[in-house]
Order: C-alpha cells, then sequence, then structure tokens
C-alpha cells in the first residue's frame, strides 16, 4: 500500500512545549496537546532523540516562562550601561554579535522537512477534509490505490489507525528566516 499522509486540521488548541532529555544527555524541545499525550507517545517510543535517535526520554527541568511587559530594555538598565557612556561600567557600547539562532544540524533538518513536504505536494492527490473517507475507499480497494494527503481530526485519525489504516502525519513547513 501507498504512503498515506494527512494534516491535522488547523484549530485554535493550545500544545504545550517541553523541554526534554534523552538517555544520552541530548537536550531538545517538543510540543503536545497535553501532559497524558506527552506519555502516551514517549510510551509507545514515538518520541525519539533528533541528535541520537534514542526513544529513551523524559521531561528536563523546565523555568516557568514569564511574558514581559516592558519591551524597551533600554528602560530597564541604568542610562550610563544602556549607553555606553563614562562612568558606566567596562562593557562596550556596541552589543556583541548575536548567537546563530539554528544551528547547522537544525537547518539541515528543516530542509528535510522542507523537501518532504514538498515531494508529497508534488507526488500526492490533496482530499482535503474527505482525507479519512478517501483513505477507507483506498484501503478497502473501492478506489484504485494512490498517495494522497489532506486533513484530518484526531478521532478520525484515531479511527483510521484502529481500522488498520497506514497514515503518517505531514509535518508542517517550516517558517522562512525562523
Amino acid at each position: 500500500m501507498r504512503l498515506i499522509v494527512f494534516s491535522e486540521q488547523p484549530s485554535t488548541r493550545i500544545m504545550i512545549r517541553y523541554k526534554l532529555v534523552c538517555d544520552k544527555s541530548h537536550g531538545f524541545e517538543s510540543w503536545f496537546k497535553n501532559s497524558d499525550a506527552f506519555e502516551a507517545q514517549v510510551s509507545r517510543g514515538f518520541v525519539t532523540c533528533p541528535v541520537c535517535g534514542s526513544d529513551k526520554v523524559q521531561k528536563a527541568i523546565m523555568s516557568p516562562s514569564v511574558a514581559r511587559t516592558d519591551h524597551d530594555r533600554s528602560k530597564a538598565l541604568p542610562p550610563t550601561e544602556a549607553t555606553g557612556e563614562a562612568g558606566g561600567s567596562n562593557r562596550p557600547a556596541v552589543p556583541a554579535p548575536q548567537a546563530a539562532l539554528l544551528t547547522e544540524r537544525e537547518h539541515q533538518l528543516r530542509e528535510m522537512v522542507r523537501a518532504l513536504r514538498q515531494h508529497v505536494v508534488e507526488n500526492a492527490a490533496y482530499v482535503g477534509d474527505e482525507f479519512a473517507d478517501e483513505a477507507r475507499r483506498i484501503h478497502s480497494g473501492e478506489v484504485e490505490e494512490r498517495a494522497i494527503y489532506g486533513e484530518a481530526t484526531g478521532e478520525e485519525v484515531r479511527d483510521l489507525l484502529e481500522e488498520g489504516i497506514e497514515i503518517l502525519p505531514l509535518p508542517p513547513a517550516p517558517e522562512k528566516g525562523n
């Protein structure tokens, strides 16, 4: 049977970001619907380290994320430190260059995801929100076997998997510039 992929229907669901660590001490982040979803995916071996591939993963200690209300950092520092004028600290007035936001490996991973999405879009039929019904028709032999992609709800995905229909999620396209 050909690979069938789906994109979950867009919604306003809130996701939780967890900092994770594998048994080889590689740290990474991942998003989950809730704590139960995290536990279920870890117990089934679905969460793996992007560095070494280990599925022995656990939550790392995290600090709470607090939103700032003052967006102007220069107000938070005394004037001499913010401007670098005489009488201030020995820090240079010109800020040090920022570290790269993404590592080379992360850039490569994003390119692989982009290429995967492009391959699916170019080589599979988009069936929209009829994905679950069309996947069933293909599985039962009612229509010709072909690669498809589209949207499905979490419930539809669960039902398809329980029916033995092989599907995979299609990751969203990585944002350019991120």
